[in-house]
């Protein structure tokens, strides 16, 4: 029972945070950082996203890996129902598969290294979950390739000085993946620390399931 009842507060808890970084992605964050326009980069969804790893992270820590699955599913419903409502169906079809290729590689990861020091586990399935949902979610919504999904976006395929700074030209979807991605790597890092506070409160039980 009480397995039951944590997995849905979990299952809660990262349904909260998708629904939330799906509304915060039609915000832009404004500002300049080293000549870098924020605004053209990033959104504040990049900021909330990374709580899914913690979420996903804690779950697997105490209850193993079959029960975060669980968790990430509640996530992966509640992000593909509200992008089809307030997206495209090529978004919504990326940030659904972004998420669950990505969550469920950070469980992998999580689990073979669950029992090396306690920050190593957290810390390479975040930065690889984060670096593949990246990819996937950017690769699907924007790269000419996967037109077959839906209508390509002209402005994203157009060409502009990478981060908006670098004399190198590129697509400006590849600047927006690598705005959003070093939220998220820095995020990877700044989330060790409630990861910390929490692992003494929430132990792992004994037998853990796979």
């Amino acid at each position: 029972m009480r397995q039951t009842q944590s997995v849905l507060i979990y299952s809660l808890l990262m349904a909260g945070v998708v629904l939330l970084s799906n509304i915060l992605v039609q915000y832009p964050v404004s500002g300049t950082l080293y000549g870098i326009s924020l605004a053209d980069l990033l959104t504040w969804g990049a900021f909330t996203y990374p709580l899914a790893f913690l979420v996903n992270d804690l779950t697997n820590r105490q209850f193993g890996p079959s029960a975060a699955r669980k968790v990430v599913i509640a996530g992966f419903v509640v992000g593909v129902a509200f992008s089809f409502y307030a997206s495209v169906p090529r978004i919504a079809i990326a940030s659904g598969t972004a998420f669950l290729v990505g969550q469920l590689l950070d469980i992998s990861v999580f689990n073979r290294l669950r029992r090396q020091t306690w920050w190593k586990a957290p810390l390479a399935g975040s930065l690889l979950g984060s670096v593949l949902d990246t990819v996937l979610f950017f690769s699907i919504s924007f790269a000419a390739i996967f037109a077959f999904i839906g209508p390509n976006d002209e402005f994203a395929l157009g060409t502009a000085p990478l981060l908006g700074v670098f004399a190198l030209e590129a697509p400006r979807w590849i600047s927006w993946a690598l705005g959003d991605l070093s939220v998220k790597l820095a995020f990877s890092l700044i989330m060790l620390l409630p990861y910390a506070a929490l692992i003494s409160w929430l132990r792992p039980m004994r037998t853990v399931n796979g």
